[in-house]
């Protein structure tokens, strides 16, 4: 079979803690929708922890901006935000490990361990913070 198209979804999303099941909506949707096969749940876990962060550690009201892409290798989903400045240690190793008492602190880790790629980009607006995950082989995916 030839491989589908790229497809990709733009959406606005409040800046507020509501958008973060709705991102979760969206992936989950735009996956089934083109049958892709990248991991739906890691997909929804890191878009989760992106749409998070944009909204606990950026100021204002301003919407912030879910953008899926699916290609036939590979999920792309990045969220811009309207602050400039570089997410954390997104791409790089942090030497202090995350306080196991603390509810944070994790979502940068998860998202460098569970993607194939992750990095962050200035826009004219401020930045992209985004994650990529393969497509998985039709002999490691969980039956239907």
């Amino acid at each position: 079979m030839p491989p589908r198209p790229p497809a990709s979804w733009r959406i606005e999303l409040p800046h507020t803690t509501a958008a973060v099941p709705v991102a979760r909506a969206l992936v989950r949707s735009a996956l089934a929708a083109q049958e892709h096969t990248a991991d739906c749940d890691t997909a929804e876990l890191l878009t989760a922890e992106l749409v998070a962060n944009a909204v606990e550690h950026t100021s204002g009201d301003a919407p912030i901006e879910l953008v899926v892409e699916l290609m036939p290798t590979a999920c792309q989903v990045e969220v811009h935000d309207p602050d400039p400045a570089p997410p954390g240690a997104l791409t790089r190793p942090v030497d202090i490990e995350p306080d196991p008492w603390q509810e944070g602190g994790r979502g940068l880790l998860l998202i460098r361990a569970l993607s194939s790629s992750c990095g962050h980009r200035p826009t004219a607006s401020g930045k992209a913070v985004w994650f990529r995950l393969p497509v998985v082989p039709a002999q490691r995916r969980r039956p239907a």
